[in-house]
């Protein structure tokens, strides 16, 4: 006997048809004694058609007005599900927000809810566990939550795949299983390569980079309620058969870092100058190339109109700076290198990034404030990484921890 979380996509629910071979894979497996939650989206595109419908609207709405409207969609796929099973003879029950058994509690930051993990955790082993021990399929709508006074609230588009591995993780379940339109995680989006393969297995932290950077398979925020001891795997919903195939995600190695942390060891700065650089293809390899070669690690790029910089640490700089003219002396279009010793990295990172305006501005006024200089900022969507002269390392670096704590909420 297995515990299952099986959360299934819009695509995967998009219509009746797969509705019902969705209720006969679960079927499969609840007969064959397996304890099983199920996590739904909104069928198809009716989140979409809500939102048409609120922008056709003559009137502004709140954001705790649309947090109700948006939940709409999932509320009708949790019933729509549930009867698709009764009709199997599964013993099944929808559960929705407006119910006294729901279980997922959020802040009341509507469109953008953050999860009381203590408080959903113990609402779902005192409503939702009890359910499947009795041989009872519980059908949870996706991307919703409650706040404490009771209104519905929404955990960001996508958010089912939260709710996946949120009750997973609550339940202490075997497994969870992400049912979508694609085979599992793809070497490249098969909708623009036509040979891209099945990706066998990935881990927590290549899975969350890959979501961050805009593959639809998996939201990013899922992947921070992954339990290592927990299974999961991403399938297609033509399957049938939710015991095999797909990619398995395993892990997490450690902990995931929210927060803001110091790079240990100074920093350098090597700069190449030239005025055609941008526009010639292969220049970055040609000079950076031989660091790599010579073991040098480099730990970040950035690119201008008529330069680019590359840091490595301070300890190899004039090795590396030797390196690097000698490509500029043989390429006509590199002009100079230069170098700046005594730099520090501070590194903030948070899924919150992604979603919140502004993030930078945030971060760096008070450290502008204090007079600090930041030498460059380089981005990823959850991640920023800034450069401080190093004496000025540990007043920046509880400044931008401040800062961070006022983001974080």
């Amino acid at each position: 006997m297995k515990r299952l979380v099986v959360k299934f996509g819009g695509t995967s629910v998009g219509n009746i048809d797969r509705v019902r071979l969705g209720a006969k894979a679960i079927f499969n497996e609840y007969r064959k004694g397996n304890q099983i939650a199920v996590v739904v989206s909104a069928m198809g595109h009716t989140t979409d058609a809500l939102l048409r419908a609120v922008n056709a609207a003559k009137r502004d709405f709140s954001k705790k007005e649309l947090d109700f409207i948006m939940a709409l969609g999932e509320r009708v796929s949790a019933r729509v599900f549930a009867a698709a099973l009764r009709e199997l003879g599964v013993d099944a029950r929808f559960v929705d927000p407006a119910q006294r058994e729901w279980p997922v509690i959020t802040d009341s930051n509507f469109g953008m809810a953050n999860v009381d993990l203590a408080e959903t955790k113990r609402r779902v082993q005192r409503y939702i566990l009890p359910l499947m021990r009795r041989g009872v399929v519980p059908v949870i709508c996706g991307f919703l939550g409650r706040d404490r006074r009771g209104n519905i609230t929404t955990i960001g588009r996508g958010g089912s795949d939260i709710t996946g591995f949120l009750i997973g993780k609550c339940v202490h379940a075997d497994e969870v299983i992400i049912v979508t339109d694609v085979e599992g995680v793809m070497s490249a989006d098969p909708n623009k390569i036509s040979n891209a393969l099945l990706v066998g297995e990935i881990t927590v932290e290549e899975m969350r980079d890959l979501a961050r950077f805009g593959a639809q398979v998996m939201h990013p925020r899922a992947m921070s309620y992954k339990d290592p001891e927990i299974k999961a795997r991403v399938t297609h919903f033509r399957r049938g058969d939710l015991s095999s195939g797909g990619t398995t995600i395993v892990g997490p190695k450690e902990r995931e870092f929210v927060g803001v942390k110091l790079h240990g060891k100074p920093l350098a700065m090597l700069t190449v100058v030239g005025e055609k650089m941008q526009t010639t293809p292969g220049i970055l390899v040609r000079s950076a190339g031989p660091l790599s070669q010579a073991g040098i690690n480099i730990f970040g790029v950035s690119i201008g109109p008529r330069s680019f910089s590359v840091y490595v640490a301070d300890k190899d700089a004039t090795k590396a700076l030797r390196l690097m003219h000698k490509a500029v002396v043989e390429n006509r279009l590199m002009k100079s290198v230069t170098s700046e010793g005594g730099l520090a990295m501070i590194v903030a990172e948070s899924e919150r990034f992604i979603y919140t305006p502004g993030v930078i501005a945030k971060l760096t006024e008070p450290v502008a404030k204090a007079g600090i200089n930041i030498v460059e900022i380089l981005s990823s969507r959850a991640s920023i990484s800034f450069f401080v002269n190093w004496d000025d390392r540990e007043k920046a670096l509880k400044l931008f921890r401040r800062a961070m704590k006022k983001i974080e909420g």
